[in-house]
């Protein structure tokens, strides 16, 4: 950790030193702009009223030059300062948001919270502090939504989360190049403790869509129209060749120009005029996107996942950036449709306006179908970088082992919760396929966490990232959870009524799994004890003849007697606690009941003087 400080702040101190030179050099290169401008137009002052020499012009154009150089270097330096300012942001939030535990800058995936789905709930996979919040960094809202869908639906592929892992690994590694990836597609945010606006990628799919959706007549990609075309030219280089040469009147030459003219404007003005309402705005979608696919381009890649996804952007069939900058030269070519006295000469010359309607029908036929598959290209590569962050600021974090056993495996050793960093408690648990484990413990033992300790590490292995364990051994299973079940009173659901719910789901969603672990915090809290403990007891003997492993936590001492009925599927551990003075809690799981209890032991101290 100290030394994670030590890299970020060194990092932020020189970006601020360079970022400091650069805004010197543009004042400078300001003052520059300023006197060379004003020297140019007093020497053309010079040259037009007092002394109209030479040596006086060639001076009026060398300061115009000169600002003109200063110009583009003032250009060149304002976007440097800018890449640099957006880099030093970034790392001065892994230095002061993340490395202090405040994640508030970052977005936390509240849309994403959904309290029916079997474990993103009771694991804090969303919301303010989450498991998201803490690993997002994405700088497309496609590349946001993707990551949470990896967190809301685990693989049941041991390839693809092993392909996913290498490319956590590699893109962790290469930290430079990473975190310039953030940087290009960052947008400023104007107060630097708000949350960065994100690339948004579903307007970039809908003005897609909105190009899909142009129809142009198919006249103009027939190769009937294109030999036309070349005999249209060809009849007016012929006249103004001849005329030249004085055989035909020039007025013929003159005459088949402006008809030639009128007659282009008028069977491609409708066209073009599509053309330019969808292609604008797909493009001005498109620049921060296309800020990332150069990025990529910019970097060549070793393992499969990435090299793949590389190949796909950049390849004979389709390029990205040829695709890119025939549609930025499109649009380049209709911004010159302003110019009257240029869409005139062009259109006369080189039937410019029916070229630009065929160059825009070949670059939607040749590359169309693949803008949205790119799309989802770079909101993956996202995810692999914020996933990548994680990596690289935990180094204590080890990656899991993951075997395609068909059955429940879950050995861990030094595991403890994320969430709670250096100050966490580790443990050692092993769950085997088709157990369950009672766990008992008082109040703020620790058996919460405990659980979500291992619901959130099994979450964070399926997705290739590292896990907070000395050592983490699994299998591929459903997970599935119930441990803050909440009331609907608005339907009329209490929160009994809730309870019964939610195990009624779990059994479906069970069924429908090859294996699956449940987890489980205090089963029916919301009947009396003895009804809390016959339902109990019913629950887990009913679902123990499924491919079900559990991990129960509860107060319930008596629900711990289900070992001595069912010893080879029930276990005990206990999270004990040493009554004294004060309370020492050891957050250490152990074989066995718990026999210590906090509540009456606080509540006497705490009525004493009443």
């Amino acid at each position: 950790m100290t030394d994670l400080k030590e890299f970020y702040s060194e990092h932020v101190r020189v970006l601020e030193t360079e970022v400091g030179k650069l805004r010197k050099r543009a004042r400078v290169f300001m003052v520059s702009e300023i006197v060379t401008f004003c020297l140019a137009v007093l020497a053309v002052v010079v040259y037009i009223v007092k002394y109209p020499h030479v040596t006086v012009a060639f001076a009026a154009a060398a300061m115009f030059l000169i600002y003109l150089v200063v110009r583009k270097c003032d250009i060149r330096n304002d976007r440097r300062m800018e890449f640099l300012v957006k880099r030093r942001l970034v790392y001065d939030r892994e230095l002061s948001c993340y490395m202090n535990g405040d994640f508030s800058v970052f977005d936390s995936g509240e849309r994403y919270t959904d309290s029916c789905h079997p474990y993103t709930f009771d694991m804090d996979v969303f919301g303010r502090d989450s498991l998201f919040n803490r690993i997002d960094r994405t700088v497309t809202t496609g590349g946001r939504d993707a990551l949470a869908h990896s967190l809301q639906t685990l693989p049941t592929d041991l390839e693809e989360i092993e392909r996913k892992r290498e490319a956590i690994d590699e893109i962790s590694r290469n930290e430079k190049w990473r975190t310039e990836f953030i940087v290009c597609g960052m947008k400023l945010p104007k107060d630097t403790s708000s949350a960065v606006e994100k690339i948004d990628t579903e307007s970039i799919v809908k003005a897609v869509h909105s190009v899909a959706e142009v129809r142009l007549p198919r006249f103009f990609m027939s190769k009937v129209s294109l030999c036309l075309a070349a005999l249209v030219l060809a009849g007016f280089f012929t006249t103004l060749i001849l005329s030249s040469l004085t055989i035909v009147p020039v007025s013929i030459a003159f005459n088949y120009g402006i008809l030639q003219f009128f007659v282009i404007l008028c069977i491609t003005a409708r066209p073009l005029n599509k053309v330019m309402k969808v292609t604008g705005k797909l493009f001005s979608e498109l620049k921060g996107c296309v800020g990332l696919i150069r990025h990529i381009h910019s970097v060549e890649f070793d393992c499969d996942e990435l090299v793949s996804m590389r190949n796909s952007l950049f390849n004979e069939k389709a390029d990205a950036m040829k695709a890119f900058d025939e549609l930025s030269d499109i649009l380049e070519s209709l911004d010159r449709r302003g110019n009257v006295l240029g869409l005139l000469v062009f259109n006369v010359l080189f039937l410019n306006d029916f070229f630009l309607v065929r160059r825009f029908l070949l670059w939607k036929k040749v590359y169309m179908e693949h803008l949205e598959h790119w799309l989802d290209t770079v909101s993956r590569m996202d995810v692999y970088v914020s996933m990548s962050v994680l990596r690289f600021n935990h180094p204590e974090a080890t990656n899991a082992e993951i075997s395609g056993d068909d059955e429940v495996i879950f050995r861990a050793s030094g595991l403890y919760h994320p969430f709670l960093g250096r100050k966490a408690v580790s443990n050692d648990f092993n769950i085997a396929d088709g157990n369950y484990y009672i766990v008992t413990g008082a109040n703020m033992a620790g058996k919460s966490t405990f659980l979500r300790a291992i619901g959130v590490n099994y979450i964070l292995a399926m997705n290739g990232m590292p896990v907070f364990a000395e050592s983490l051994h699994v299998s591929m299973f459903n997970l599935f959870s119930s441990m803050r079940t909440t009331d609907d009173l608005s339907n009329g659901i209490s929160y009994f009524n809730a309870e019964l719910l939610r195990l009624r789901r779990l059994i479906d969603n069970c069924r429908q799994a090859r294996r699956s672990l449940i987890i489980l915090d205090e089963i029916l809290k919301g009947t009396n004890s003895l009804d809390k403990l016959n339902g109990s007891r019913l629950f887990l003997e009913k679902i123990s003849a499924l491919p079900i492993s559990g991990v129960i936590a509860t107060h319930d001492l008596e629900l711990s007697k289900m070992e001595q009925k069912y010893p080879e599927r029930f276990h005990n551990y206990c999270f004990e606690i040493q009554l004294a003075e004060k309370i020492n809690y050891t957050y250490k799981i152990t074989p066995g009941v718990a026999r210590n209890q906090n509540a009456t032991y606080l509540l006497n101290r705490m009525l004493a003087d009443v």
